[in-house]
């Protein structure tokens, strides 16, 4: 009898185990998306470098340039219609803001007229990105503002969920802007899934 007793209980416990399952998808299932897409597209982020130390359409294009190049190597090509990943980028060179995790709600001044998107993302950004008015990604971690410092968030264009976020420890140099902001980039793309 008192076997029985023990079976039961087991039995039942494990039945609750399995009746709980997993709370949703995992990091890890993320990062099994991100390796399964193969085309990208830009989300135009508002242009923030308001010092006159840097010169902001320079700053903006090398990393694009930069970012395109390792899309490119990781076997990404561009697509503006229907993209798998969302690229969104933020270039912490004066705005004192951290970075957050979930939600984040995009910049942009969609019904203003005159919104300004630079000419840098004219080629390369998603064509119905206004339609993409919140990101969410509850696994991604808040990022401290870090002046020189860049974040690229890597976005599921049908779920609005952040898959990865990118960025480095180190800071960019002021000298040689354009080479110091590849380097960073590629530093970023080390750590890509």
């Amino acid at each position: 009898m008192k076997f029985l007793r023990t079976t039961l209980v087991l039995i039942g416990v494990s039945i609750l185990f399995a009746a709980c399952g997993s709370s949703g998808p995992t990091a890890k299932d993320d990062l099994k998306k991100l390796k399964s897409y193969d085309s990208y597209a830009y989300l135009p982020n508002k242009d923030t470098i308001l010092s006159r130390d840097y010169d902001n359409d320079l700053v903006q294009e090398t990393i694009i340039e930069t970012v395109n190049a390792n899309m490119k190597e990781e076997g990404y090509t561009l697509d503006r219609r229907q993209p798998d990943v969302l690229v969104y980028i933020h270039p912490m060179f004066d705005e004192k803001v951290e970075v957050n995790a979930n939600p984040v709600y995009t910049n942009y001044a969609y019904y203003r007229p005159g919104f300004y998107i630079g000419p840098y993302y004219e080629n390369n950004m998603y064509e119905n990105y206004f339609t993409v008015q919140r990101i969410n990604g509850p696994r991604v971690e808040q990022i401290p503002f870090r002046e020189r410092s860049i974040v690229i968030d890597f976005i599921d264009r049908r779920t609005n969920e952040i898959l990865w976020r990118g960025t480095s420890d180190e800071t960019i140099g002021t000298r040689r802007i354009q080479r110091e902001i590849r380097e960073y980039v590629d530093e970023i793309f080390k750590n890509f899934p």
